[in-house]
């Protein structure tokens, strides 16, 4: 298994339009709509939620194509970056089966339309290793976090992640630190200008003066499902890092240091699971998941063990989604 999705042919894409069909038609079966949340800091999910509120089939569709297409982003980034080889859908396939994994996620929920513009800075920021000038690149940035944030607010710590990134791939000048931030807070001036000139602009400073004054860690999103999955993910991604490290596959510098970017990005990812709600929702861990086990899986050598575990681990998603239904 593992050896095929090291190549790309029209049948891994079919294979893995395949998966995510069989993955999501659960959601399709149940006829559920997601329920809007309608904050004022996500006027961009808000919009969409409100456009596509008259069917429940109208937001899976849309939730399922907006996944495919991200599904290519991140297969060509990984591509790109060299983290997967360069003929390869390793990550497409690690991809659709992390943001798949369980019920909760086959809908229409924030995160998720969040993370076309996550997966955007992400990339600009990868790109940044071998820039002799990466001001566009740290602006793009900071613009794609933004319109992150108007999907799921949250998403505002990725702004921590590339101050803590951009040194790691030697760009932590002040100047460049303060690129991406300028980027960011220059929409948000767009935003609130208009929304001065058309909209309720009291409304929209109430709006964000109670979500920042509600901010509260918790682990009430936790239970022991959600621990169990959540630790076989960790550990199955570290023991594969670890396997990985004996590979015949050469590994450049630039390929490390994007991995070493992702690693910092897994301490926001983990910080993002304590903010309440749904802790499956909050999705950015699954992310890093994907870039490392994807990863993991291109440079691993030893694939026995590693397709036994995988063809297990699939089972048990599967019967999740049709079966035992626990998340």
């Amino acid at each position: 298994m593992i050896k095929f999705f090291r190549q790309s042919y029209a049948i891994q894409y079919v294979v893995i339009a395949l998966m995510a069909i069989a993955l999501w038609i659960p959601a399709f079966v149940s006829g559920k709509a997601t329920m809007g949340l309608n904050e004022p800091v996500t006027p961009i999910y808000n919009l969409v939620d409100r456009l596509l509120s008259f069917s429940p089939i109208a937001q899976h569709a849309f939730a399922f194509v907006l996944l495919m297409v991200e599904t290519l982003i991140f297969n060509a980034i990984m591509v790109n970056n060299q983290i997967v080889g360069k003929v390869s859908t390793m990550g497409a396939f690690v991809f659709v089966l992390l943001m798949s994994l369980t019920r909760t996620q086959i809908n229409l929920y924030p995160f998720i339309l969040s993370l076309v513009f996550i997966l955007l800075a992400i990339s600009n920021l990868f790109e940044i290793y071998l820039m002799p000038n990466p001001e566009l690149n740290l602006l793009k940035t900071g613009v794609f976090i933004a319109l992150a944030t108007m999907c799921y607010f949250p998403s505002i710590l990725l702004l921590l992640w590339v101050l803590f990134a951009l040194p790691i791939a030697k760009k932590g000048s002040l100047r460049l630190e303060l690129i991406p931030i300028f980027g960011f807070l220059f929409l948000y001036f767009v935003y609130f200008v208009w929304v001065f000139l058309f909209g309720d602009f009291q409304t929209l400073l109430t709006g964000y003066r109670d979500y920042f004054t509600s901010i509260k860690f918790s682990v009430r999103g936790f239970n022991y499902k959600i621990i169990c999955l959540l630790a076989v993910l960790v550990v199955s991604t570290i023991i594969l890092l670890m396997g990985s490290g004996s590979a015949s596959f050469e590994k450049t510098v630039a390929v490390r240091t994007k991995i070493s970017m992702t690693v910092i990005m897994a301490a926001f990812a983990l910080l993002l699971l304590f903010l309440g709600g749904n802790v499956l929702m909050n999705g950015l861990i699954f992310i890093v998941l994907a870039i490392l086990i994807s990863y993991a899986f291109s440079y691993t050598s030893n694939t026995g063990w590693v397709n036994l575990f995988l063809t297990l681990f699939l089972m048990l998603v599967f019967a999740n989604h049709y079966y035992f239904k626990l998340l």
